[in-house]
């Protein structure tokens, strides 16, 4: 992770933090769709990203959320390193498996191999 990359992550999951705090699920979730996606290649923000998806499905008692969340920490924690797909925003509204466009502010940031 470039340190562009790694400050807009940080940044992305400073703010989501501070919707949690405020109860903003749906502002909080989307800050966090946008740190997994930028920091689904390393294993700690990745596994970070979800954690914290996991928490807003908590709190908004989306069974939905939180079970496709279960599934995906381990996957973080085994793959993040190996493959991951590609722009995937980490939410169970979507394959775990699909990579996705990115953002082109995003892909500004990103070292994409």
């Amino acid at each position: 992770m470039n340190d562009r990359q790694r400050q807009a992550f940080t940044a992305a999951m400073g703010e989501a933090r501070l919707a949690y705090r405020q109860r903003r699920w749906e502002q909080a979730f989307a800050l966090l769709e946008r740190a997994h996606v930028l920091g689904q290649k390393r294993v700690v923000p990745h596994v970070q990203s979800h954690w914290w998806m996991l928490k807003v499905g908590l709190q908004r008692r989306d069974a939905g959320e939180v079970r496709g969340q279960l599934l995906r920490l381990p996957a973080a924690i085994l793959m993040s390193r190996l493959w991951v797909p590609l722009g995937n925003t980490g939410g169970a509204n979507v394959s775990p498996l699909q990579p996705m466009p990115i953002a082109d502010d995003l892909r500004e940031l990103m070292e994409i191999d």
